[in-house]
Formats: C-alpha cells, sequence, structure tokens
C-alpha cells in the first residue's frame, strides 16, 4: 500500500477495523505490539508529507504526457473503467515484484517489511522515497495508451485502499473468491519472512497474476509464519527505518571496485 486517504467516512472504517482488530488480538492472546504500530504510525506521518510531493510530480507528469497521446479512452465510459482496472492491477503487480527484485527499488519498499506483526496498522508503514525510486514510470505506459491520468490514479488510489484491509491475521476467508481476489489469508503469506514465502503473492485486489506468473503461494498448515525481514533493520528510530534501505544501498555502492559493480549491485537483487 502507498497511499494515505483523506475520505472522512473511509478513515472512521479504517479506525473502526483497527479497534476491533486490536480487540479481537487481546481476546484471542495473539497480543498486540503497541510499539511496533506507533513506528507505523510515525512512518505515516512522514508519508502524508513525502506522498503530497509524490503525487504532484505524478501528477504532473502523468497529465502533461496525456496531452500529447494521439488515443484518448472515454473517461465516462465503463468499459474505460473496465479495462483500465485489469490494466492497473496487471502494472501493480509487476511494480510490486520487481519492488522486491531490484534494489533501487527495494530501499523504497523494504520500508513496509519491517514490522514484525502484521496488523491493519501495519498497512500504513510507508516508505518516503517513492518519487526517488522511480517505479511510478511503470505506469507511463498505460497514459501513452489513452487512459487519462485521472482513470489511472483513481483505480491506484481504490487499488491501495483496498490493501488496507489484508495486513490482518484475522481469519477472513472469502471461500472460491480467493481464486480471484486477494485476500488476508494470501497477502500475511507475502509478509513472512520464511523462506518458503519470500517474494511470494504479490497482487494487489487480484491475486490471478500471481497464478498466471507462478508467484503464488498458499501457507502450509505445518509452517508457523515469521514476519519481518531476514536480516532485521540496524536501527528502529522513524529514520532509521524510512532511510535504512538508502543507507545501505549507497554504503555498498560506495565500496563496490568499480562505477559498474555499483550501478549493477542498484540494478541487483536486495
Amino acid at each position: 500500500m502507498d497511499h494515505i486517504t483523506r475520505s472522512p467516512s473511509l478513515i472512521g472504517l479504517m479506525l473502526l477495523a483497527v479497534v476491533v482488530e486490536l480487540a479481537w488480538r487481546l481476546r484471542s492472546d495473539r497480543g498486540y505490539d503497541v510499539a511496533d504500530a506507533w513506528a507505523s504510525v510515525r512512518l505515516a506521518a512522514g508519508h502524508i508529507i513525502f506522498g503530497a510531493l509524490n503525487a504532484l510530480i505524478l501528477g504532473f507528469v502523468f497529465f502533461h504526457i496525456s496531452r500529447w497521446t494521439p488515443v484518448h479512452w472515454p473517461i465516462h465510459d465503463w468499459r474505460t473503467w473496465a479495462v483500465g482496472f485489469v490494466f492497473v492491477e496487471f502494472v501493480y503487480y509487476w511494480f510490486h515484484r520487481l519492488s522486491h527484485t531490484i534494489r533501487w527499488l527495494w530501499a523504497s519498499h523494504i520500508v513496509h517489511h519491517t514490522t514484525q506483526q502484521v496488523t491493519l496498522l501495519s498497512a500504513i508503514r510507508l516508505g518516503w522515497t517513492n518519487s526517488l525510486s522511480g517505479g511510478w514510470i511503470l505506469y507511463l505506459p498505460l497514459v501513452l495508451a489513452g487512459f487519462d491520468p485521472t482513470v489511472v490514479l483513481a483505480i491506484l488510489a481504490f487499488d491501495l485502499h483496498f490493501q488496507f484491509f489484508l495486513h490482518t491475521e484475522a481469519p477472513v476467508r472469502l471461500g472460491p473468491l480467493e481464486w480471484v481476489l486477494n485476500t488476508p489469508v494470501h497477502h500475511r503469506l507475502h509478509h513472512a519472512c520464511n523462506e518458503s514465502y519470500l517474494d511470494k503473492n504479490y497482487g494487489g485486489v487480484l491475486i490471478v497474476f500471481d497464478r498466471m506468473f507462478g508467484t503464488f503461494v498458499q501457507a502450509k498448515p505445518e509452517e508457523t509464519l515469521r514476519y519481518g525481514l531476514v536480516d532485521p533493520p540496524k536501527s528502529m528510530t522513524t529514520l532509521g527505518l524510512a532511510l535504512g534501505g538508502w543507507r545501505q544501498l549507497f554504503t555498498d555502492m560506495r565500496h563496490a571496485p568499480t562505477i559498474g559493480a555499483a550501478l549493477r549491485m542498484a540494478a541487483g537483487r536486495p
């Protein structure tokens, strides 16, 4: 998830869900890591500021490019939104997958995976440097293909709002719909650092692209899930969490024997 909503009704629903989840976790003896939750809130506060800058950059670039596209999908046609939803989901899948497999993108996304307890508040533990990492460039082909930036950004916002409710260990099941839709059952495996679950279940609203491209995994009942990073963060301060990925990357690049090796490091796997 990479967006903080400003809708009062949706914020109210999210806060209610947080309270209900807190009560459920305490009643079921799962515990609730208050320090971890507070770290997520602090990081979310910073993300609001940097997220606004990111939105300005994306808005400027997307709307400027859209002026030069020869084809424009009608924004008031429901078919535009239906097709746009599938394409945005497809691009999001690859954006998310590359954020785990290219270290330059991972430097921003790693923040989201530093939480060691999957709760709804862990959904708002977001990176501050998305403009710098440049993953948003992957969405430019949709604008070039004629989709209005408003359509792309609105669908992406819906996608990311939906994902807030995926960050929970609550036993939410959707039956046959789980073949198509992403659910908390699928997404908490994405946050697990067990070797068998690493780099799996990248989907946003849909899980079908994971099934298509071989990154889908199901839970193994005999295996206890462990959340967080394989190598825990060196600093748990707000700045340490927000910028730790970049600090480690630039440190490693600085010690690379050549410029080419440093660049390969940035483009290589985390």
